[in-house]
C-alpha cells in the first residue's frame, strides 16, 4: 500500500493546458477513480503518476518520496492499459511472467509468483494457452496478472474494461474491486463511465477541462454535487437543472428556492407524481421496464421524472409533481453549489 500525492501538478504543451495545478491525495490501499469526459486530463494525470509524462510544474510524491523526475521503473508501480498488449506468440504463463524475466528474477521465484497470480485470477488451468484462445475477460485477467506479479505498491489502470461487452464489464468490476480489497493495493483507475466510478471507487476525482471539479466518495458526489457540471455528470437519468428567476421556476410563479440561487437541481428519482403539487404537462414517456422516464413541462423548463414502470401518462396530460426540500440542490450563476 502506498500514499500518492500530487502537489500543484500542472501540464501544458505550448498554449495548450492539459492540467491546471492539481492537488490530490490518494490514501494507501484505496481505489481512486479519475472520472471525466474525453480531453479532461484524466489519462494525462495517470501518465504523470506513472512517469510516462513529465509535469510542467509541481511534484509527484509516493509514500512521501518525491518521484517527479524518477523513471517509471523506480516508482514501484504497475500498469494495466486499455489495450492489454499481450504477446500473441507467448503462453498465458509467459505473458504473466514476462516482466520478471526482463528483470532477471530467479526462475524459481518467478514461477512461484506466476502460479500464485494465476490461481488468484482463476487462470491456473489456462497457463499453456495463447492469448488468441482466450475470451476478452480472460485476456484482461492476464494483463492484470502481469501487473500483480511485479508486486508493485501501486496499480494504475487506464480504462481496462472498455473493450469488454456490458455484462462482462459488470462482472469484471466486481472482480477487480474484490481483488483490490483482498490485496490491499492502491489503485488509480481512469474511466469516462460513471457506473464504473460509482460502483468501484472509494474516492472519485471528477475532472473537467484540466481541473478537479470535485473530489469525494461516490455517495458524496451524488448527494452533494459541488457544481452544475458534477451534478449533470453523475446520475442516470441526468439531474434536472431548472432555471430560477428571483427564486421562482422560470416561466412560473412557483417559489422553489432562495432569491440568490440561479439553478435548482433535482434528481429524477427525487420527483414523484402526486395528487397535488407543482402543475406540469407530460411531453413524453420512455418505458424501461422497472422504470418509466417522464419528461414534463413546468413553466419554460423541462423536468424529468423517474417513475415506476407501471406508470402510464399520455402526451399533453396534466399532472402534479412533488419533491422534498432536502432533495433540492441550489447553484449560483457560476454553477457553484450554494450551501443549504
Amino acid at each position: 500500500m502506498s500514499l500518492i500525492e500530487l502537489d500543484a501538478v500542472a501540464k501544458s504543451w505550448g498554449a495548450t493546458t492539459a492540467l491546471q495545478s492539481m492537488h490530490l491525495r490518494i490514501e494507501p490501499g484505496s481505489f481512486c477513480v479519475l472520472l471525466g469526459p474525453s480531453g479532461c486530463g484524466k489519462s494525462t494525470t495517470l501518465r504523470i503518476i506513472a512517469g510516462l509524462e513529465t509535469a510542467t510544474s509541481g511534484r509527484v510524491l509516493i509514500d512521501g518520496q518525491d518521484v517527479t523526475h524518477r523513471p517509471p521503473a523506480q516508482r514501484g508501480i504497475a500498469m494495466v492499459f486499455q489495450n492489454y498488449a499481450l504477446f500473441p506468440h507467448l503462453t498465458v504463463g509467459e505473458n504473466i511472467g514476462f516482466g520478471l524475466s526482463v528483470r532477471k528474477v530467479p526462475k524459481a521465484e518467478a514461477a512461484g509468483r506466476v502460479a500464485q497470480a494465476a490461481e488468484l485470477l482463476g487462470l491456473a488451468h489456462l497457463l499453456e494457452r495463447r492469448p488468441a484462445q482466450l475470451s476478452g475477460g480472460q485476456q484482461q485477467r492476464v494483463a492484470l496478472g502481469r501487473a500483480l506479479v511485479a508486486q508493485a505498491r501501486v496499480c494504475l489502470m487506464d480504462e481496462p474494461l472498455s473493450n469488454l461487452d456490458a455484462q462482462l464489464r459488470q462482472e469484471m468490476r466486481t472482480e477487480l474491486r474484490e481483488l483490490q480489497q483482498r490485496l490491499g493495493l492502491t489503485v488509480v483507475y481512469v474511466t469516462h463511465d460513471q457506473t464504473e466510478a460509482m460502483s468501484m471507487a472509494d474516492q472519485v476525482v471528477l475532472l473537467h477541462q484540466g481541473r478537479v471539479e470535485q473530489c469525494a466518495p461516490p455517495r458524496a458526489v451524488y448527494a452533494a454535487p459541488a457544481t452544475t457540471f458534477a451534478a449533470r455528470f453523475i446520475g442516470t437519468p441526468p439531474i434536472n437543472l431548472l432555471r430560477l428567476d428571483a427564486g421562482r421556476i422560470a416561466g412560473t410563479d412557483i417559489d422553489a428556492g432562495p432569491a440568490h440561487a440561479h439553478w435548482l437541481g433535482l434528481r429524477p428519482e427525487a420527483v414523484a407524481l402526486a395528487d397535488a403539487g407543482v402543475p406540469a404537462a407530460v411531453q413524453s414517456q420512455e418505458y424501461l421496464g422497472a422504470d418509466a422516464v417522464l419528461r414534463c413541462a413546468v413553466g419554460s423548463e423541462t423536468l424529468t421524472v423517474r417513475a415506476p414502470g407501471r406508470q402510464q401518462a399520455a402526451h399533453g396530460q396534466s399532472v402534479h409533481l412533488r419533491w422534498q426540500a432536502q432533495d433540492c440542490h441550489f447553484f449560483d450563476s457560476e454553477g457553484q453549489r450554494i450551501a443549504a
